[in-house]
């Protein structure tokens, strides 16, 4: 044994091959501070023995997974000097293993992506697994690469590739990865370390130019000034067109790559550490590794509620029509065979018609296959009579939007399932205590609210009542995490979480209008200034004003204190004149077909003179005024939430907004953005709106929490 730490293992192979491997004693490996010294070590020794080549591998599934993100946020609140050095030191590292006096061959299985791949990028010569996925994903946390990926990347596979990959932070498949030269070879599974070592030798006996490969990495890129030019102008372009003003991490790598372009590696690094720090310092850096470290705290309480209860081997949908397809399609997709019941032919075809689109959809786009289809469509049962669903464990009831109805459902599935089967509503207003109360066992019974489309939207919202088990929480958890989807468990209460939080943001909207404000300003504004992937009468118009009108009413009855309908009341006017948004082509806007056939929304003078019929002549608002009227009352409202109980944290609730209504990425959720602006500044803020009304009222805990300095992260 040439080196041996816990993180870290050296051995020594036959014909003086040395084994770098890494071997952390968790599930991965990862960059860690811990790892990086051991790193350190064990190419200090390997300059000791002196042996012919070094084959660098992992010990796990996965190779590695990047640098430990946790840390990322203890050395970001330091001073920009530690965050250099750090940087530093661990180019350092990477430099070393760079500079070898033998031959690099780095075997790749399961993921190396971030630091994971930047280590990879500094050996030789690349060998991966046909399973293995490869990149620099660093963008999608708000930073670049640190670790000299910036550097390494485009001198190995171009400027263009490079600029590509960094910008979308996307995986790389392993034939991708070959194809623009990025690994040497793609091998099978089982293959990949007699395959890495048979490189090795390659290299060893010079049958292979490793050096010539090295010397590529430290030298500046081989680009004319007429290459530069046409590629770093079209990465800026595509750039501010894909990732916008609110991400400035794409653009800033294609900065670095440009500025680093004519320079040797020691000036390259330079510039992709001060890029990297000066995106450490940004609001949206924060925001989005907050998104990521929520996130694995979300999927990581799903997945100990999830072992828990154990798989979920077959379900039930009551309720074909769109939503009851889209769930039977989105369970049956992810391996859980499903029945799907319904009382009419009709309505089965039409579920069955919603899943075959679906999956039909996915194979012309080339993400699924005809056999994978096959598959899918027949995990799905259809049904007019309840003797199919005996066996289900979980059971989905999907039927219309009326309790009387659903309770009805309800009752009548509890005789015809087992004794231990949970039951379950996919319902966005309706109390779930109030239907548990039509159950002999309420305990085995609790809300599940998908949003729609269910096969492209992440979040399912648990709906606790009452009466609900701790089984039954675990299993439905279980199911939904089998499904694919984010689970966070709420309580019971009007709305429940997403859409008790939207509909005080929907009043903030209403009102604006209501004193004079135009739609089209108010959405601009929230679209291009605040980030909402549309502005809120363009998502009434999508949502569907008549469901919209529906769960206004809801609302206004559960809260009504806060949420009564309002005097003037421009949804009501929409609904009231049958315009109900996108479904039937006129709602704020009109909907018309591009030469493409996509649907596009257009402004209607008629709906500009329903508005002007209720409220009277427009009048212009500030950017700033527009977007505190609409956002204060959906901010108050989740800090109610969470002083309520109704969600556990403010990561759950941060990640139920981002995966439930699109809030921007880059503020990160209502509490990391009120964490940025300062609990103390949002205060005064809403006060200066106070009188608009009880929406604009910030509860006393808030208050608290700004006399204290405090936060919630």
């Amino acid at each position: 044994m040439i080196y041996q730490s816990p993180n870290i293992q050296v051995s020594q192979l036959d014909n003086q091959i040395a084994e770098l491997r890494f071997n952390a004693p968790g599930s991965v490996n990862k960059f860690d501070k811990e790892t990086l010294n051991a790193l350190n070590e064990a190419l200090a020794a390997i300059e000791q023995a002196k042996p012919r080549g070094v084959l660098v591998t992992s010990g796990k599934s996965v190779f590695i997974v990047g640098a430990d993100i946790t840390e990322f946020t203890d050395y970001f609140a330091q001073p920009d000097d530690v965050i250099l050095d750090w940087i530093s030191e661990t180019n350092a590292i990477f430099n070393r293993l760079e500079d070898l006096p033998m031959p690099t061959v780095c075997a790749i299985n399961g993921f190396a992506l971030g630091g994971g791949f930047e280590a990879a990028l500094s050996c030789d010569l690349r060998i991966v697994a046909e399973s293995a996925q490869v990149g620099l994903p660093e963008t999608k946390l708000g930073l670049i690469p640190g670790f000299g990926g910036t550097v390494r990347l485009p001198r190995v596979i171009g400027a263009d590739n490079a600029l590509e990959w960094m910008t979308s932070g996307k995986h790389q498949k392993a034939a991708a990865a070959l194809k623009v030269g990025a690994v040497d070879a793609v091998v099978a599974d089982d293959k990949l370390i007699e395959q890495a070592s048979v490189l090795l030798e390659r290299a060893i006996s010079e049958e292979i130019d490793w050096q010539a490969r090295r010397q590529a990495k430290l030298s500046p890129l081989t680009l004319s000034k007429l290459e530069a030019t046409m590629a770093f102008t079209t990465a800026r372009g595509m750039v501010a067109k894909l990732a916008g003003k609110h991400y400035p991490a794409p653009m800033t790598a294609v900065d670095v790559v440009e500025t680093a372009a004519g320079a040797a590696r020691a000036e390259a690094l330079e510039a992709e550490k001060h890029g990297f720090l000066k995106l450490a310092r940004t609001d949206a850096a924060a925001a989005l590794i907050g998104i990521f470290l929520n996130d694995q705290l979300v999927k990581g309480k799903a997945k100990k509620m999830a072992k828990a209860s154990g798989k979920v081997e077959s379900a039930a949908v009551l309720g074909a029509g769109i939503m009851g397809g889209g769930i039977a399609y989105q369970s049956a997709y992810k391996g859980v065979p499903i029945v799907m019941k319904d009382i009419a032919q009709e309505a089965l075809d039409l579920g069955l018609s919603e899943a075959s689109k679906i999956a039909g959809k996915l194979v012309e786009k080339g993400r699924s296959t005809p056999a994978k289809m096959a598959k899918t469509l027949n995990n799905i049962v259809p049904t007019l009579d309840y003797s199919g669903i005996a066996n289900a464990q979980v059971v989905v009831e999907a039927v219309v939007e009326n309790p009387k109805i659903k309770a009805a459902v309800l009752k009548e599935t509890e005789t015809k399932v087992a004794d231990n089967a949970v039951i379950t509503s996919n319902t966005s207003t309706i109390s779930i205590d109030l239907l548990a109360e039509s159950l002999d066992k309420p305990e085995r019974f609790c809300g599940m609210h998908f949003f729609n489309p269910v096969h492209r939207m992440p979040l399912v919202e648990v709906i606790r009542s009452k009466y609900s088990s701790e089984d039954t929480i675990n299993q439905v958890v279980a199911y939904a995490t089998q499904m694919g989807k984010t689970a966070i468990v709420v309580n019971d209460c009007p709305g429940f979480f997403v859409n008790r939080v939207l509909f005080p943001y929907v009043g903030g909207f209403n009102q604006l209008i209501a004193d004079g404000a135009e739609i089209a300003d108010i959405d601009k504004v929230m679209e291009k200034d605040f980030g909402w992937p549309m502005g809120p009468a363009y998502l009434m118009d999508v949502v569907g004003i008549d469901t919209a009108h529906h769960c206004q009413g809801v609302m206004a009855e559960g809260f009504p204190e806060r949420m009564a309908k309002p005097e003037v009341d421009l949804i009501a006017a929409m609904f009231e004149a049958n315009r109900y948004g996108q479904k039937n082509k006129v709602g704020f806007y009109q909907y018309q077909k591009d030469k493409r056939g996509r649907t596009q929304k257009v402004a209607d003078d008629a709906s500009q003179a329903i508005i002007e019929a209720a409220r009277g002549a427009g009048k212009s608002f500030s950017k700033e005024d527009i977007i505190a009227r609409c956002m204060i009352p959906m901010i108050i409202e989740t800090v109610r939430c969470l002083e309520e109980g109704i969600v556990d944290s403010p990561a759950e609730a941060d990640m139920a907004l981002l995966y439930g209504l699109g809030f921007p990425a880059f503020r990160g959720g209502v509490f990391r953005y009120l964490d940025t602006m300062g609990v103390a500044k949002f205060v005064e803020l809403a006060d200066s709106f106070a009188h608009l009304g009880p929406l604009y009222q910030v509860t006393q805990g808030l208050r608290d929490k700004a006399a204290s300095n405090g936060t919630y992260y």
